[in-house]
Formats: C-alpha cells, structure tokens, sequence
C-alpha cells in the first residue's frame, strides 16, 4: 500500500469516527495549559489533572507564580514525576512570561521555546491546541503509533514531526495530533496493543509483519 493512500484512509477513518477529539488535560486559560503540558512531561495527564487545579488556585496569574518561592510551589507538584526540576521550571517560565512577554502566554514556536522548562514538544502542543498552528507534537505516544502504523520510519522524533506534517493537510494537524495520541494511550498501548480492537490493521505495517512471521 502506498503511503499516501495508508494517510488518507486513517485520517478518513478518524474525521469519521473521532471528528471532536481533544486533548484530556484541563486547563481554562493559555497558561493554565501551559502548566499543565510542562508537568505532563514523563506523567500521566490523569495525575496532572488531580494535581493542576490546586496549583491553579494558589497561582492564578504568571505574576503570583514568577513571585512565588521554590518551597511554596513544591507542595503542588510534588507527586508529580521529577518534582524538583518542574518546580524550577515553572516558576522560572512565569518570570521570563512576565519579564519578556509582557505577561501573556507567548504564540510562536520558538518564542515558547525560550520558556525553561519547555521543549519542542510542549511548544508544539500549546501552539497547537491555543493558537491552532499547523504542527504536530511528536511524544511516546504519537512517535510509537506513527512508526507502527506505518506513517514514518523515523527514528527521531524530528523525523516523525517531519514525516507526519508532510503527509497531513495543516488543517488536520491540530487534531491529528490528538487522534494519535488517544489511539496510542487505549488502544495502540505500548506493551501489549489491542490490536482486536483497532481499525487500523489492515493498513498497519507492524500488525502485517507480525503476522506475517506467525504465518512463516
């Protein structure tokens, strides 16, 4: 099967079925989500999503965090996977929002990328997700499901971001995001993919090879 023919039949199967797919951290504002995709890093969105209301309420505003202490934000977060290195970077991305941006949440990839504590990654998905720019954060999910399927061979996952934005209209690209990511989190999971219940193995390069040496 021709590559292009395999994106248009995935992506066809996911406008069909999943035409409102969102991402599943709760935020309210730019820089709740912000907060949120910082301590998603290497942690489940579930516990990010018990942890950020709490940690929302005592910092509403870059200007409490950027004037908080290290030992006023730890509490908040301290459940969460690398706690130390998150608490830093918080409140050191609330100061350079407020000494640099004026306050607000910044809106371009490279600008949120001068954000400490945030990476391509995380820039991608606020991009993304607040200011609908046609990109596609590459994380374990996206990046496992993508070369299973067969969307890239890439092995880094700036060659996957590359494949997939080549290969994806940019007016999918925000929720093409969100689709491989909730396909890899329940179904495509990462030690045993249920495959039973996936729609894709037909045109799944990873379900045909396996297969196929069960068959030889």
């Amino acid at each position: 099967m021709l590559k292009k023919e395999k994106y248009r039949n995935i992506l066809n199967w996911f406008q069909k079925n999943q035409p409102a797919a969102n991402t599943e951290l709760h935020y309210d504002s730019p820089f709740q989500l912000l907060i949120a995709v910082i301590l998603s890093a290497q942690c489940t969105d579930k516990r990010v999503n018990m942890v950020a209301p709490h940690l929302f309420m005592a910092f509403p505003t870059p200007a409490k965090l950027a004037a908080a202490t290290f030992d006023e934000v730890f509490p908040y977060v301290k459940s969460i996977s690398y706690p130390n290195s998150k608490t830093k970077h918080l409140i050191a991305m609330a100061q350079k929002i407020i000494s640099d941006f004026g306050g607000e949440v910044p809106s371009t990839i490279n600008d949120l990328m001068t954000l400490p504590g945030v990476g391509r990654k995380t820039a991608n998905v606020v991009a993304s997700i607040i200011y609908k720019e046609p990109v596609i954060a590459v994380d374990t999910h996206v990046f496992r499901v993508s070369r299973r399927l067969g969307l890239s061979n890439g092995k880094t996952v700036e060659s996957v971001e590359k494949d997939l934005e080549a290969n994806i209209p940019e007016d999918l690209r925000p929720i093409a995001h969100h689709w491989l990511i909730l396909h890899g989190r329940y179904t495509c999971t990462a030690r045993t993919p249920k495959c039973t219940d996936c729609p894709f193995t037909d045109w799944c390069s990873d379900y045909a090879r396996r297969h196929l040496l069960k068959d030889g």
